[in-house]
C-alpha cells in the first residue's frame, strides 16, 4: 500500500501539529579567568530572551573581579539597551604587579527573541614568558 500526500496535505498536517501557543526561550554566556604571579582576573556575562504570543521579554547580567597581591587591581561594567529590544554587557576586568599582569574580557549580547551571543577573552603574562590566552565564544539560538 503506497500512501500519496501533496504538498498541501502536508503543510496542513504541520501546521496542525504545532502547537498556536509556542513559547520558545534562549539563553547561553560565557565565563573565563586568568591568574599568573599574585594576580589573577575573571568575568562573566550571561543573558536570556523568551517570546510567546503575548510579547517578549529579555535579561542580561555581567560581572568581573580582580586581585593583586602587591599591585593594582580594576574592574569595571557596562550595561544598556542596544538598538531596538536589544541589550548589551561589556565586563573587564584587569591586575597588574609590575611586569606581570592577568586581565579578562567579556561581551555579551541579547537580540530579543532571537539570540544570545557571549565571548570572553583572557590573556596572562609574566615578564620572560610567553603570554597565555583563551577565548571562549558562546551563539544560542
Amino acid at each position: 500500500m503506497k500512501l500519496l500526500m501533496t504538498s498541501a496535505a502536508l503543510a496542513t498536517l504541520l501546521a496542525a501539529a504545532t502547537p498556536l501557543n509556542a513559547q520558545t526561550s534562549i539563553s547561553g554566556g560565557s565565563a573565563g579567568s586568568a591568574a599568573v604571579g599574585g594576580t589573577s582576573a575573571s568575568t562573566v556575562g550571561t543573558g536570556g530572551t523568551s517570546t510567546s504570543p503575548t510579547g517578549a521579554g529579555s535579561s542580561i547580567a555581567a560581572g568581573g573581579s580582580a586581585a593583586a597581591v602587591d599591585g593594582k587591581a580594576q574592574s569595571r561594567t557596562n550595561v544598556n539597551k542596544g538598538h531596538g529590544p536589544n541589550l548589551n554587557a561589556n565586563t573587564r576586568a584587569q591586575a597588574h604587579d609590575g611586569g606581570t599582569f592577568s586581565r579578562s574580557h567579556t561581551r555579551t549580547k541579547v537580540k530579543a527573541g532571537e539570540e544570545v551571543r557571549s565571548t570572553t577573552r583572557t590573556m596572562s603574562h609574566q615578564p620572560g614568558s610567553a603570554p597565555i590566552k583563551s577565548t571562549t565564544s558562546n551563539i544560542a539560538r
